[in-house]
Formats: structure tokens, sequence, C-alpha cells
């Protein structure tokens, strides 16, 4: 039963992570829910917003925080569809969310047991109880497809020369999105 509803929510946080992919962010999308109802959805929008914080994780637990009107996310679960890197970790559990699912790992910044384990590092004061693969597939799916349209659209560009009075500079890194 807990599989089928980890499934059912993972799935409402592959439609966010397709918003964030509708404007060239990052396909990564999450939902709060807490008693069976969500209390925050969001995706990345890192690019649209021009802001390095703007994950899909840590949006939904500041919308989730300010739904019920308290920043301890007791008896609260995150479903995202990539592992949270170390700046979102650390949000959950300053949060004091009570569980974590996520899709696909991330084994270059994730840091839910890829690189590190901050959810679940005995030395803080709160831990958050993890469960990892949810729907891995159909997450990854969705990041491949988005990085290989990407690495289409630079190769088809080509680089990106922007000059300045100073120097020109290379504004697009290989296999990036602009």
């Amino acid at each position: 039963m807990a599989q089928l509803t980890h499934r059912l929510w993972m799935a409402r946080a592959l439609d966010e992570a397709r918003a964030a992919a509708a404007h060239l962010d990052v396909p990564v999308g999450a939902v709060v829910v807490r008693e069976g109802d969500i209390l925050a959805a969001a995706h990345n929008r890192r690019e649209i917003d021009q802001d390095p914080t703007a994950h899909a994780e840590l949006l939904a637990v500041r919308d989730a925080a300010a739904a019920i009107g308290s920043w301890r996310l007791d008896g609260c679960t995150l479903y995202v569809t990539l592992e949270p890197c170390t700046m979102c970790a650390g949000a959950l559990v300053l949060a004091r969310l009570t569980h974590l699912v996520f899709g696909a790992t991330d084994p270059k910044a994730g840091a839910v047991g890829s690189l590190y384990d901050v959810a679940r590092d005995a030395r803080l004061n709160h831990r958050v109880e993890v469960t990892a693969g949810v729907m891995a597939d159909e997450c990854g799916t969705e990041l491949r497809a988005f990085f290989q349209a990407a690495r289409a659209r630079a190769k088809e560009r080509g680089p990106r020369w922007v000059r300045d009075d100073a120097a020109a500079t290379l504004s697009d890194r290989p296999g990036g999105v602009a």
C-alpha cells in the first residue's frame, strides 16, 4: 500500500518536473504531503527566476511551512524526483521533515546517500526517514531527455560569444543550458 501511495505522489512530482522543463529549468519537481493532502507543489525555477536557491525542494518546503503556519514540518513527507543536494538536504533537516521520498539518485551532487547522507547524519539534531528509488526510471528518463535536448540545442547553436569592453567570454558551458 505504501509503495502505491508513494507512486501516486511521485507522479504528481513528475508533473511538476515537466513544468520546469517547459521553461528550460532542470526537470525536478517536488510535493509536500501531510495526512494525504498536498500542502505544496513546486518545480525548479533557477533559470526563470535567476535564483541559485530556487530548487524544487526549497520552494515546496517554504510553501508548505506557509500553508501550515509553522517552520516545523513534523508529519510531512516530501516527494522529489531527484535526490536532494546538500543545500536542500540541510533544509529538510532544519524543517524537521519527517519523511523524504525521492526518485533518481544524483551521483554528482546527491546528499542523501550518493556523496553525503545529510538527512540521516546521526551528528545532527534531527534525522529524516528516507525512501529512495521510487519511480527512479521515470524520473531519470525525464532528466536524461532534458539534458540530451540541451546538448542538441547547444550543438546546433554553437558557442555563443559575448563581447564586452574588456574581453570576450564564453557564455555557454558545454552540455549546459543557456
